[in-house]
């Protein structure tokens, strides 16, 4: 009854509020609704309902206290990730290695405030002012210092019930959203242990922040209704809450310069870093088609740093490709690489001054200048169209695509396209711009199919829907952000196709998910990660997480992972160091790899089993361990559920013990990962002595035993079809071994097997192998029938000899007389040379 009672308190709260404005405002210089973070402090602000901020008590107070925080030193996160090499990595471990000694005088007595032995003077002198604030009830000191006691800003020392109490009270106050989202979040993860988690008042104040327009409300409540947590699976309410999201993300990719908001995908996976959780190639992240295929002269595990450094070099020496990848690198940015304008234009001019030379081009430029020549026209156009490394200008913009359009480049067509769609310094025409949007669209260009769909969509038609329908799809396959917000829009609406719920729901949430900058914190959460305040980064993942980011649910996962080691030390030999409180959580991540897991990744899969099989997080369960690993293992995808089945089936834990099904698991296992030899032959070489000795003790466990195969009795018609059939597949494989050799890119183009100049047909390439077929059969019969032969000239070449040698015999007893007629003819004696040798003439 008492969370009835408070629920039904809460609603009433929220509605007495809903007259207010749905989008609060938030302090001078802070980010807009949907990036708070911890770096940035901002509080939610009341507000009238003609949208001007009213008048708190105790404003005074905040506004010298905001002063205070704002001259306090706060590090810089903008750095440059530099991986490190071997020599540094290992002097790094044996730095770890070696015990430190401290040498310090006795701690001083504490005092009776703790926190007072721990801030600075000018914290101190703004917490206490915050606090004068907050105790008049002012919003915005209540949400700062929540904010301070949750993210632990400005060395602030974390105090997560402190923090909880101060959301809850502005959350009772007058209905704060941000408040009220972030208590749904205490009460979803029970972070810090400041609450018992409560997934049914998380969903609660979840729902009363979305209701008022919080964006991460909104994600996450979503979120909840996808995947089912405390409340029914339902896709028509998660559709409409991430619909919400994504209008709110596109009209914020629209309010930016010509072509839309620019900025650096963040979102990655910490684990995969290093392989994945379970290293690499132990892991489906890294393991059989994602594994990492490299050769030693290979850049697949170069770090960015020597690859700029490599097309450094190669530019100073001429090379024209070289110095516009560089453009490109340092135009579009990477996570731990910020974008660099200035440097960008300048190896962009740098290509197109090797072609175009007083205005005009080279004769006889070398192979290939002229198409990079005129893909780094169209990047310089485009940066004076946005105002990117230099002022505004679309007289330079129109001057630079008009070069790039001649040479056929199709980012070059698209920026015309835009000046005259928007008539940007020259007239606007609808027409022209569809004409250059359609030569952009032809060479697949996404950003001008989508322009041109939505030409196409505002004429209404049904013709005109199907065409625009058509280049939105073609656009979405280059995963532009404007083609999934509009075939969402067509499938959840049902124009011109039915509505699918389904798909709608996808495209909603990838657009939500995509506007990283607008609705999440990933970029402060890496920031953290990198600096090595892991605490303060698994507090910004949560917040991703919740929103439904399965990347930013496998981090927190990986990051409150208590059994991470690749080889764990025994704990005699090194004690390890105690974890943070924080961080010491594993049904938190127990919770996180399931949600991972849910959204299809199957290493978080087999966490789960691991987590189940050892009760890390929750009590020990078998029976859900050997469903986490059957489930990885299905359609071949998990080598290390697949060796864990093995296992449990050798050892009988949880599964019936059998050798046999023991060993088909771990040759299973090999077959999906080839790097598993090792371990697997090792297991295979115990089991194999477990078996036979189980055998030879006539043991109740199943020993290991062949495979039974079926015999079938073939026909003589059957045995030479399977002939056949065996001698042409073999001929073929030879056949093919001859074009795709190891050397072979994939993807390229292989021989040409249909009929046509120059090429044969399939069918004579089968008529062929017949023919060849039966030649051998007709040679085989020949030199059997030869053999027959042979056998009978030498049969009747031997009676020849027998009448012969009668003959003689008969002749000399008549040459002898009658003295021998009467006696009959007498064999010969053996070792007679008359003796009859049977076979002696074999071979003549």
């Amino acid at each position: 009854m008492r969370r009835y009672y408070m629920g039904l308190l809460l609603l009433l709260q929220t509605l007495a509020s809903s007259n207010a404005e749905g989008t609060q405002k938030v302090l001078a210089n802070s980010k807009p609704n949907g990036q708070k973070n911890g770096d940035q402090l901002h509080a939610d602000i009341a507000t009238a309902q003609a949208g001007e901020r009213l008048a708190q008590d105790g404003d005074s107070f905040v506004a010298e206290a905001l002063s205070l925080l704002r001259s306090l030193h706060q590090p810089s996160r903008d750095r440059i990730r530099k991986q490190q090499g071997l020599t540094a990595t290992l002097l790094n471990l044996a730095l770890k290695a070696v015990p430190t000694i401290r040498l310090s005088e006795p701690q001083a007595a504490e005092s009776s405030s703790p926190k007072a032995n721990t801030l600075s003077r000018g914290l101190q002198e703004a917490t206490a002012l915050l606090e004068t604030a907050a105790a008049r009830n002012n919003s915005d000191a209540i949400y700062l210092l929540a904010e301070l006691s949750f993210y632990g800003n400005y060395s602030y020392p974390r105090d997560f019930k402190a923090a909880f109490e101060y959301y809850h009270k502005l959350a009772e106050l007058n209905g704060n959203s941000s408040a009220q989202y972030m208590v749904g979040l205490m009460y979803s993860t029970g972070v810090g242990g400041a609450v018992e988690p409560d997934q049914a008042r998380a969903l609660l104040y979840y729902t009363f922040a979305a209701n008022q327009g919080h964006t991460r409300a909104e994600m996450s409540l979503a979120h909840r209704h996808q995947a089912g947590i405390a409340t029914p699976k339902s896709c028509e309410m998660a559709a409409k809450y991430y619909k919400r999201v994504a209008d709110k993300a596109m009209a914020w990719y629209r309010s930016g310069p010509p072509g839309g908001m620019g900025w650096i995908p963040e979102s990655y996976r910490i684990a995969d870093e290093s392989g994945g959780v379970y290293g690499e190639g132990a892991s489906v992240s890294s393991a059989g088609i994602n594994a990492i295929k490299a050769h030693p002269n290979s850049d697949a595990y170069a770090s960015i740093e020597d690859i700029i450094e490599y097309l450094n070099l190669m530019s100073e020496k001429g090379d024209f490709k070289a110095s516009f990848n560089l453009g490109r690198i340092f135009y579009d940015g990477q996570r731990g690489l910020p974008k660099d304008m200035g440097l960008a234009r300048k190896f962009f001019f740098d290509v197109a001054q090797k072609y175009w030379v007083k205005g005009r081009p080279i004769q006889n430029p070398k192979p290939g200048l002229d198409k990079i020549a005129a893909k780094a026209a169209g990047f310089l156009g485009r940066m004076f169209m946005r105002g990117e490394g230099a002022e505004q200008n679309f007289d330079r913009a129109k001057f630079w695509f008009e070069r790039g359009a001649l040479l056929k480049d199709a980012q070059s067509q698209f920026g015309l396209g835009l000046l005259h769609l928007h008539g940007y310094g020259v007239k606007r025409d609808v027409a022209e711009a569809s004409s250059y949007f359609k030569a952009a669209a032809a060479q697949d260009f996404s950003h001008a199919q989508v322009q041109l769909g939505a030409l196409y969509l505002d004429q209404g038609g049904t013709e005109d829907i199907i065409s625009a329908s058509h280049y939105f799809e073609l656009a979405a396959r280059w995963s532009n952000l404007e083609s999934y917000y509009h075939l969402a829009e067509l499938n959840y609406f049902g124009v011109g196709r039915e509505k699918s719920c389904s798909s709608a729901l996808g495209y909603f949430k990838n657009v939500a998910e995509r506007a990283e900058p607008f609705v999440s914190s990933w970029a402060e959460a890496n920031a953290a990660y990198e600096e090595g305040d892991t605490e303060l980064a698994v507090l910004e993942y949560i917040g991703a997480a919740e929103q439904g980011y399965e990347k930013a649910q496998n981090n927190v996962a990986h990051l409150l992972d208590p059994d991470q080691s690749r080889l764990p030390i025994p704990d005699w030999l090194f004690k390890p160091a105690k974890r943070p409180e924080l961080l010491d959580n594993p049904r938190l991540a127990l919770m996180y790899w399931t949600r991972s897991a849910r959204q299809g990744n199957v290493d978080a899969l087999v966490k789960m089993g691991d987590y189940y099989l050892y009760g890390l997080g929750a009590e020990a369960d078998v029976d859900k361990a050997v469903q986490c690993y059957q489930g990885a293992s299905e359609y071949q995808q998990s080598a290390q559920a697949m060796y864990n089945l093995g296992w449990m089936y050798e050892n009988g834990v949880g599964l019936d013990q059998d050798f046999h099904l023991a060993k088909r698991h771990y040759d299973s296992a090999l077959e999906i990962n080839e790097e598993a030899y090792l371990p697997v032959a090792l297991s295979l070489l115990k089991l194999r002595a477990r078996s036979a000795w189980n055998t030879l003790t006539h043991g109740r466990v199943n020993s290991i035993r062949d495979e039974p195969v079926e015999k079938k009795q073939w026909s003589l018609s059957e045995w030479i079809n399977n002939f056949l059939q065996d001698d042409g597949q073999g001929y073929y494989d030879e056949y093919l071994d001859e074009y795709y050799d190891d050397a072979t890119m994939p993807g390229g183009d292989g021989p040409d097997f249909g009929g046509g100049a120059g090429g044969g047909a399939v069918g004579d390439d089968d008529e062929d192998g017949l023919v060849e077929s039966l030649v051998i059969i007709g040679l085989v019969s020949a030199l059997a029938f030869l053999l027959v032969y042979r056998n009978q000239r030498q049969q009747e070449a031997r009676r020849r000899q027998e009448q012969e040698l009668l003959q003689q015999q008969q002749e000399d007893a008549n040459r002898l007389g009658g003295q021998q007629a009467a006696q009959p003819p007498r064999f010969p004696e053996p070792g007679d040379p008359n003796f009859w040798n049977p076979g002696g003439m074999l071979g003549h």
